[in-house]
């Protein structure tokens, strides 16, 4: 089956390339194979280039016709793996979780989670007036529905 040679061949590449990760493989009925990966450093065209001769020139296409297309994640894509949580250590994220929207600083990554730090402006306790607060959430894994790097110029 194609999907099968296409991982086994993909795990052969990201064991060379331990930098390197598997974000997703798609293969369409008509074989159009699309492989998006990610980095700890980043990723690199020549890394696109690597990868996809790490397919292509090891699969026969006397046997199956294919095209292929090997892309890094766009910026605005939601971040689904572990990995991607810890290279964005001091960023700013935007975090969807079931119950609430949450904007901060990725700080630290667990196991189990991750943890946002922000500055709010809150009402003084006693007077008047307002004084920054610092807040800080754990947000656990199970919980997030959606995660993104916010983009700012």
């Amino acid at each position: 089956m194609l999907k099968d040679k296409v991982e086994a061949l993909l795990e052969q590449f990201f064991l060379k390339r331990k930098d390197l990760f598997l974000l997703d493989l798609n293969i369409s009925p008509d074989n159009k194979i699309r492989v998006i990966i990610d980095g700890d450093n980043g990723v690199t065209l020549n890394d696109c280039i690597d990868a996809s001769r790490q397919v292509e020139h090891n699969l026969d296409r006397d046997e199956e016709d294919f095209s292929l297309e090997v892309t890094s994640a766009g910026a605005t894509e939601p971040i689904v793996n572990n990995r991607q949580y810890l290279k964005n250590i001091g960023r700013k994220l935007k975090v969807s979780t079931r119950e609430n929207k949450f904007e901060g600083t990725l700080t630290q990554v667990t196991d189990k989670g991750i943890f946002l730090e922000w500055k709010v402006r809150e009402a003084k306790p006693v007077g008047k007036g307002k004084v920054t607060v610092e807040k800080k959430e754990q947000l656990l894994f199970e919980n997030i529905v959606e995660a993104k790097v916010k983009i700012t110029f």
